[in-house]
């Protein structure tokens, strides 16, 4: 079908939308100690806490694509964004763990319903430098929302505006949902498919199992010492996903529609786009939890302070992200995923020389330069990981490649602090949190040396496509 092009108001206020699922993934974190204290949470209910919303997040993103191919994307959208806006409130009056626990999960959903229409609107909406502009925003905005909530949550703690507490962290989505509920639907053009496809069931029950047993496994064997029930979801994993595949390709050779196509999944672009997603986004949000945990645990600062100390990160993170569609242009898709896993590798080898030289007395300044070479490097990653993840992507199939890349974004999202958490925990074990962070950054350090190896034994990904537009 025919549709307007998305203006630069529209933009904006996608890219609005998109702040709110990403900014809350980080910003409940710091509040953790403060809800404790309020509502008496043990470490596991604190646990299931932030879990609950990325394993409800996770669960529903195929589906929320497919209900925005079928039913309208700036429709499901807005559906989403009005989703979030409640169960942010809900969370903000919360008085009990399982009022915010539910509240929480029914964040994650309202987000899984908002983040795939955005990625599938610029696909569709938009072509040539507009296109790769607006993806070089949107993987911007990505990265910086999650700086963002580390500084804004250790604000909002600090300053205790209205003596709401840690329940601002969850209040200040409202005034952002509601914009996003009143601009929408004049600036944001409507796009679905042509034709509806019935909702894949087994393959949204077999994905949830999935997505479920992994991250509740990764949430709660740490603290439960990695016990019988952790192991069993551990096991149950690689089975759902197996019969998960088996659904899918039956489906798919009787025509019908999977929730996650094996057709899709053998485009090279998207096969790429997932294993740069492994790879990167859990070494990124273990790079976050380790070194935040060295600052307060080893370095003795505080919520606030370890916030700031990303401030550098994320501006630097920002800038880049806006250079990348003149780097793309000029260097190529590969060759600007190449710069960037560059530049982050020299940022990590700095920021363990920055440590070795100065501890205990290392200051939020000392850690500038590392950490903006590792913002740059980091920003370049992103942005390619979205234009490369769609750019075989055919228009019909938008919402559920991007549902497909941003499942497995978030995936190893969670599964990035038990790996390269544990790598912390078994060095400090016989160590010291110097020796902890130094062997932690030396990990990220392989994996991407890794995703260099990778990147450059496969050209054929890069070859030109005109899906992309």
């Amino acid at each position: 079908m025919q549709t307007s092009q998305l203006q630069r108001t529209g933009l904006m206020v996608l890219l609005a939308g998109q702040l709110l699922p990403m900014i809350d993934f980080s910003i409940v974190n710091v509040a953790l100690d403060a809800m404790a204290h309020t509502l008496q949470a043990t470490a596991i209910e604190l646990a299931l806490i932030v879990a609950v919303y990325g394993i409800a997040f996770a669960i529903c993103l195929a589906m929320g694509g497919r209900l925005g191919d079928n039913y309208g994307r700036r429709r499901v959208f807005l559906a989403g964004v009005g989703i979030f806006g409640i169960a942010s409130l809900l969370c903000g009056i919360a008085n009990s763990v399982g009022l915010l626990m539910f509240a929480r999960a029914l964040q994650g959903v309202g987000a899984a319903f908002i983040v795939p229409q955005i990625l599938a609107t610029l696909h569709i909406t938009l072509k040539g430098r507009a296109h790769a502009r607006a993806i070089g925003l949107y993987g911007g905005i990505g990265g910086l929302a999650f700086i963002i909530g580390q500084v804004l949550g250790g604000f909002l703690i600090k300053a205790d505006i209205g003596g709401y507490g840690w329940r601002s962290v969850f209040l200040i989505n409202l005034p952002i949902c509601l914009f996003v509920l009143i601009t929408a639907r004049r600036f944001v053009p409507e796009t679905q498919n042509t034709q509806r496809v019935p909702v894949d069931v087994s393959g949204t029950l077999l994905l949830a199992g999935a997505i479920g047993c992994l991250m509740l496994a990764l949430a709660l064997g740490p603290l439960l010492h990695w016990s019988w029930p952790c192991i069993l979801l551990l096991v149950l994993f690689p089975l759902f996903l197996h019969r998960l595949r088996q659904s899918s390709l039956r489906l798919e050779a009787a025509n019908g529609a999977p929730l996650l196509p094996p057709s899709l999944l053998r485009l090279p672009s998207v096969r790429f786009g997932l294993t740069l997603a492994v790879l990167f986004f859990s070494c990124w949000s273990g790079f976050m939890f380790s070194v935040a945990l060295t600052l307060q645990a080893g370095l003795g600062l505080t919520a606030f302070q370890s916030g700031n100390a990303f401030i550098a990160l994320g501006v630097a993170y920002f800038i880049g992200a806006m250079q990348s569609t003149r780097i793309v242009e000029r260097l190529g898709k590969r060759g600007a995923l190449l710069m960037g896993c560059g530049i982050q590798m020299v940022g990590l080898l700095a920021l363990i020389a920055t440590l070795q030289l100065a501890w205990p007395q290392v200051g939020i300044f000392t850690l500038i330069p590392a950490t903006v070479l590792i913002g740059f490097g980091q920003s370049f990653i992103v942005s390619t990981f979205y234009r490369i993840g769609m750019s075989g992507v055919p228009h019909h199939q938008a919402g559920a490649g991007s549902a497909v890349l941003s499942t497995v974004q978030q995936s190893a999202l969670g599964l990035g602090p038990m790996l390269l958490g544990g790598v912390f925990t078994q060095i400090y074990t016989h160590g010291n949190h110097l020796a902890a962070i130094t062997g932690t950054l030396g990990v990220e350090l392989v994996m991407m040396a890794l995703l260099v190896i990778f990147t450059s034994l496969n050209r054929r990904t890069f070859q030109p496509v005109t899906a992309e537009g």
